[in-house]
């Protein structure tokens, strides 16, 4: 079994370039950090449904699934 990576030992990518894109058909928000979207070195899909992409050690964005019902949009 391999190690599980530990958030606490990432960073943010740039954090003076966060854009956000919010699908709302498909209930999906986007959040990311830098100018344009980055291919990443690996994805982590977390307990609660949020993916974590990640580059160089950076996070460079992340995919909140059913982001209405999680704020009470609904």
């Amino acid at each position: 079994m391999g190690e599980e990576r530990k958030f606490t030992d990432l960073k943010i990518g740039d954090v003076n370039n966060v854009w956000f894109e919010y699908d709302r058909q498909n209930d999906i928000l986007y959040i990311n950090f830098g100018y344009d979207i980055e291919d990443a070195d690996e994805s982590i899909l977390t307990e609660n449904d949020v993916v974590v992409r990640i580059k160089n050690g950076r996070v460079v964005s992340l995919t909140v699934f059913d982001f209405a019902k999680r704020v009470n949009l609904e």
